[in-house]
């Protein structure tokens, strides 16, 4: 006897795989706003208050995790319901959305630069990981592997911080945010190993990879932190954006048998879309940044003595 449930499943191209399609772009469209929104209060924060522990006390920067945390949950809803190929690119336009959120939070509109580069990162980007080809292999990392791979991006993290001290400006936000990024990289690689094999046995979530996860966040959220606090928030936020999936595709590559692209078809476009991303990276940096409000000892004025 046939089993019934098969006809209410959607056949490929059916009106109810589109209207699901449709669905997770809405979705991720909301989850992109979100994700934007709360990165700019957190920035917003972050330069006013300096990245230090004074940020734990403040309910906007709270707010703020809460609203990005939803809208990466939501970006994960958006891709059990729709293909990566229609929600990927809604996802890298969340730095067109944070720029403007971010200037109107300090009080002035967005410059023109900050609305052409954040375009320019995003289409570059855009069209780098529109070139990476799809894979169905399941993720395996061994433990050294997983620790070399940790320790390489320490060393990262140290070199761009050694970097940053002694940088100043966009170029200091700069650096910090290829930190934010190696460690955000090594957060998703982390997830795609563990989601990979979860397979809906429980039992493969009891190992020091899903342990290392939250831990691996937490620090990517002090590094993100770091380099908001510097004030140009559109070239660190967008330098996160574009070492985070750069980082996750060569760790991919490289220790779980993922494709890359190859062939010059493919080769040139990806460098054009490089030239694209440094273009705009290099035009956000040209930007004033956003001064925070902390409070500076006012001079005492002068009392007069009249005799």
């Amino acid at each position: 006897m046939d089993d019934p449930s098969i006809a209410f499943l959607p056949m490929r191209g059916s009106p109810w795989r589109v209207a699901m399609t449709w669905v997770g772009i809405s979705i991720a469209l909301v989850g992109a706003l979100g994700y934007a929104l709360g990165a700019a209060l957190q920035q917003f924060e972050a330069v006013s208050e300096g990245a230090s522990l004074k940020l734990m006390k403040r309910p906007r920067w709270w707010l703020g995790g809460i609203i990005g945390f939803t809208g990466a949950s939501l970006h994960a809803v958006a891709l059990s319901l729709a293909p990566l190929v229609a929600v990927q690119p809604i996802s890298v336009a969340t730095l067109v959305f944070a720029v403007p959120f971010a200037a109107m939070l300090h009080g002035r509109k967005p410059h023109r630069g900050e609305i052409f580069g954040s375009i320019a990162v995003a289409v570059g980007l855009l069209g780098l990981l529109l070139l990476v080809p799809t894979h169905s292999v399941t993720p395996h990392m061994t433990g050294q592997e997983a620790f070399g791979f940790l320790g390489c991006v320490g060393v990262v993290v140290l070199l761009s911080h050694l970097a940053a001290r002694k940088a100043t400006g966009p170029a200091k936000a700069l650096m910090l945010s290829v930190a934010a990024g190696a460690m955000t990289a090594s957060v998703s690689t982390f997830v795609r190993v563990v989601g990979g094999n979860f397979g809906g046995d429980w039992a493969k979530l009891l190992s020091w990879f899903t342990l290392a996860v939250p831990i691996l966040l937490i620090c990517a959220t002090v590094l993100l932190q770091k380099s908001y606090e510097v004030g140009y928030f559109g070239i660190a936020y967008a330098g996160v954006q574009v070492f985070d999936p750069i980082t996750s595709i060569l760790a991919g590559a490289l220790l779980l048998d993922e494709a890359v692209p190859s062939g010059w078809a493919n080769v040139i476009p990806a460098l054009l879309a490089a030239a694209l991303m440094v273009w705009g990276t290099l035009t956000l940096g040209r930007l004033a940044p956003d001064h925070g409000t902390r409070a500076v000892p006012a001079t005492p004025a002068p009392v007069s003595v009249t005799p």
